[in-house]
């Protein structure tokens, strides 16, 4: 295939023609569906001239008819290629109308408009606007926007689209038309739209200032039973923006849509949200916890981008981030102040580090805010999102909460209604907080994660503590050579009692330089510092505490991450000499100080279960590999699974005790101490099963049998699934009868098959390829199956005779036929590839060629496998 055009920041320029005014008609008919727009648009003589030519993106589509300013264009008076639309002379201001015949039926991209299921749906992000009518979809052209849809009645009753509804009536032939205008300006793509037969919810909110809003959420008839949480979630979100930011919803009605196949989790379009169904239907029988954290997660931030992302958008795509790492950074916040901020800023650490840290330490490798792309849609990713609210967050820190919510007022006041660079947020942060952070801007334009050596001198004369932080980032192919960043250290000294005794005015530290000493007086002997309290910093941490301090400070540090951290460095440090002691083929041994500083914490009576179920927890094997290199990939299973067995073996009896305490909480209450005990019993129960005891397995069955809630169901299922096959099968069977009939819950079977670590899980996956409920064309069904396998099951993804990188390459070849967005996806699970022993990466290599080779390869997937090839 030829090498696709690389897009670069550098070449931004302001656009030739600024489209003010949108109007579009749909008419929605088997088969087809006719796009007319019609366009008020206006040269821009800031870099156009009178000779300049208009040309704008444009999708695979034919155009029935042009007319410009009342004239009907004949076919040589216009040009329509791959990729384009193209008028050689225009007025300065004119209208421009375009007929577009679009076959939505046979859109599998799921970008423009398609269809899912019996109902049409729009996702425009990022450009998938192009694929609807030719137009300029960069973010900067902002204009207003109204829509009016045809259907038929029958199939589509229920016709959706951004705004308020201010017109609607029956046609002919059992047909009817709404319109929707949009009073805000917008991007092209928060455009949005809706056909279905479809059942909604609905409920009101009252602003601050008074103004009630109508929600309405539609889903499919039959679940719409599942949609209250959602609600609820919407609810929470709305009163929480006003109060943490002052942020008041700006429409009479905000509309959600949960559609099945849907690239994303969702999309912020304005006043009209779409959805991933699995963002939106819930109940306790057929969702777990998580489920329902991750409901009111993404609920929160696609509402929170009415404002930053909807009301203030971006000047180009390069600045994604700064919606996307803002709105992170904002529903962190929201769901830190509605459950246990401990448990939640763990969950975002550990996502980090177990995704974000290994992309920017492979090929794909970028800035926050990137210098270059083939194709967009490759560059949402860990790093610009969650990386990006990381700076969101040390920004919050250096400015303290009062003067933080000072800038976001600025911020709003300044640029409302604009498109806008990440300068310019910077910019507001420092007028409004009095901060310089021309050094901290280094942080959205440099690659890497940075390395943070801390070391300890103490001088018991002088009672006086020294520590020493060096930062380093290793060079990549974006920069040779790292400059030092501006890194907030949140800290606090902890005596040998476990009192914090920091100093006055330095519970705050800030590195500036590549090596930096700050010295506190009056410290006591055997004290601890607790470093990057909160995960104050997205580094690397090393440091010299001994294992006998970390497993104090896990017991000891007030900070609920840091207790975190300190035992999952703790279990790092323990599986290192496991795995050091396998290769060398040595007796294995588990530490006895380990076993005890466990059993403490598990004993511990005072501590938030949802907590402890985190701190106790053994990082899975795919972290663990992030501490290796190169990897060894059996020695990580057998050293893991060993640990974990002689932790069970040696607490058993504690185990089942605290079992058998949490099984006490109300199974369908959604509570956070109920939500707690689940994920304590859960934890405590698959430490149990990994011992493939008789008597410990029908505890695991009984529990699996007896289950009232799919929180508590599918833990049992999962634990079953690493027992024995016969075992898996029985459950896989019993789980398949039970739930067949409902779409989600099936993607869970399809996930726990795909995860098992036992031998004949490639096999089992290859035919659940071919299973009655699998599609290949759902996203959902291949992250389920497809991404589970090859993401996060690292014994049987990783077999040495390379059968499940061949079945994966198969998989993206096939898929980028489909699905150009999820093959590319897909294609990232061989982004560590130089990590692995020689043998696998040769393997790999040839696969990736082997996609490389493939004539019709799509610009996301070529990106993503030639970086990976570099």
């Amino acid at each position: 295939m030829e090498e696709p055009k690389t897009i670069y920041l550098k070449d931004y320029k302001p656009a030739e023609f600024i489209v003010d005014r949108v109007d579009l008609t749909f008419n929605i008919k088997d088969n087809q569906t006719k796009v007319t727009s019609i366009l008020n648009i206006h040269k821009n003589f800031d870099i156009a001239d009178k000779n300049t030519s208009l040309v704008f993106d444009k999708g695979d589509f034919e155009i029935s008819s042009v007319i410009a300013n009342g004239m009907l264009l004949l076919p040589e008076e216009y040009e329509s290629g791959d990729g384009y639309f193209k008028l050689a002379r225009t007025p300065d201001i004119f209208d421009l109308e375009i007929i577009s015949i679009l076959k939505p039926e046979e859109n599998t991209s799921l970008e423009g408009l398609y269809k899912s299921g019996d109902i049409f749906c729009t996702q425009c992000e990022a450009q998938g606007f192009r694929k609807i009518t030719p137009f300029p979809d960069r973010p900067d052209i902002m204009a207003v926007y109204s829509c009016t849809i045809i259907a038929d009645k029958t199939k589509y009753p229920v016709l959706l689209s951004n705004g308020n509804l201010v017109d609607s009536g029956d046609l002919d032939n059992n047909r009817h038309f709404v319109r929707w205008e949009d009073p805000f300006k917008k991007p092209s793509y928060l455009f949005a739209l809706v056909a279905g037969d479809l059942e909604h919810i609905h409920d009101q909110f009252t602003t601050k200032s008074g103004r009630n809003v109508d929600l309405k959420i539609y889903s499919e008839r039959e679940n719409i039973d599942k949609c209250y949480h959602a609600m609820k979630s919407l609810k929470q979100a709305m009163e929480w923006d006003e109060k943490r930011f002052g942020l008041e919803y700006d429409l009479d009605l905000y509309q959600i849509v949960a559609i099945n196949d849907f690239n994303a989790g969702a999309m912020e379009n304005k006043g009209l949200n779409i959805f991933n169904s699995k963002y939106v239907l819930a109940n306790p029988e057929t969702a777990t916890d998580e489920d329902f954290l991750n409901i009111q997660g993404v609920i929160g931030h696609e509402y929170f981008h009415n404002w930053t992302g909807n009301r203030v958008t971006l000047k180009n795509w390069f600045q994604l981030s700064l919606k996307e790492g803002l709105t992170v950074f904002r529903d962190q916040e929201f769901s830190s102040d509605l459950n246990s901020r401990g448990v939640k800023r763990i969950s975002c650490v550990r996502n980090l580090r177990g995704s974000q840290f290994p992309e920017d330490a492979g090929p794909m490798t970028h800035p926050v805010r990137p210098e270059s792309y083939i194709k967009m849609d490759n560059f949402y990713t860990m790093t610009v999102y969650e990386k990006g609210s990381e700076l969101i967050r040390m920004i919050h820190q250096l400015l303290g909460e009062k003067k933080f919510r000072k800038a976001i007022d600025l911020y709003f006041e300044k640029f409302d209604g604009m498109a806008v660079t990440i300068e310019d947020f910077i910019g507001v942060m420092e007028e409004a907080g009095g901060l310089d952070l021309n050094q901290f801007k280094l942080w959205y334009f440099q690659s890497g994660t940075p390395t943070v050596n801390v070391e300890r001198s103490y001088n018991p004369d002088l009672k006086q503590l020294a520590i020493t932080f060096e930062q380093h980032i290793a060079p990549d192919r974006n920069q040779s050579k790292k400059k030092p960043l501006h890194i907030p250290v949140k800290f606090a000294i902890i005596d040998n009692k476990g009192n914090d005794i920091t100093p006055e005015s330095k519970s705050l530290l800030e590195l500036t330089s590549g090596r930096q000493t700050f010295v506190f007086d009056n410290i006591p002997e055997n004290s601890l510092p607790s470093l990057f309290r909160q995960f104050s910093a997205p580094v690397k941490i090393k440091t010299d505490f001994t294992n006998e301090e970390l497993a104090f400070l896990m017991a000891n540090d007030p900070d609920e991450f840091n207790r975190w951290d300190a035992a999952q460095t703790l279990f790092v440090n323990e599986l290192k000499r496991i795995i050091t002691a396998i290769q060398a083929d040595k007796e294995l041994s588990v530490s006895p100080n380990l076993i005890q500083a466990f059993k403490k914490a598990l004993l511990n009576q005072h501590t938030d279960h949802a907590f402890l179920a985190k701190e106790l927890s053994l990082p899975m094997e795919t972290e663990i590999k992030n501490h290796f290199d190169p990897v060894d990939v059996h020695a990580i299973h057998k050293g893991r699974l060993f640990l974990k067995q002689q932790i069970a073996k040696q607490l058993k009896q504690h185990f089942i005790d605290v079992i058998d305490c949490c099984t006490k909480s109300d199974p369908l209450s959604l509570s956070h101490g109920a939500m707690a005990d689940r994920s304590l019993k859960n934890l405590s129960l698959s430490y149990l099963g990994c011992l493939k005891e008789t008597d410990t397995t029908q505890l695991v069955l009984r529990h699996y049998e007896t289950a009232k809630n799919m929180t508590d169901e599918i833990a049992a299922f999962k634990i079953l699934s690493e027992i024995h096959p016969d075992i898996k099968q029985i459950a896989v069977k019993n789980f398949y009868s039970k739930w067949q009939h409902n779409k989600l819950v099936l993607d869970k079977w399809f996930a726990v098959q795909a995860g098992s670590s036992l031998p004949n899980t490639l096999n089992i996956v290859k035919s659940l390829i071919k299973h009655p409920d699998f599609s290949i064309k759902n996203p959902n069904k291949v992250r389920s199956l497809i991404y589970m396998f090859a993401m996060q099951n690292h014994i049987n993804f990783h077999q040495k005779n390379g059968d499940g990188y061949r079945f994966i390459a198969d998989q993206i070849i096939a898929l980028d036929k489909i699905n150009h967005q999820i093959a590319a996806r897909l294609s990232s699970c061989f982004n560590q590839m130089k990590k692995y022993d020689n043998a696998r990466k040769i393997i790999i290599k040839k696969e990736l060629e082997r996609i490389l080779c493939v004539p019709t390869l799509s610009k996301n997937v070529y990106e993503i496998v030639s970086r990976a090839l570099e």
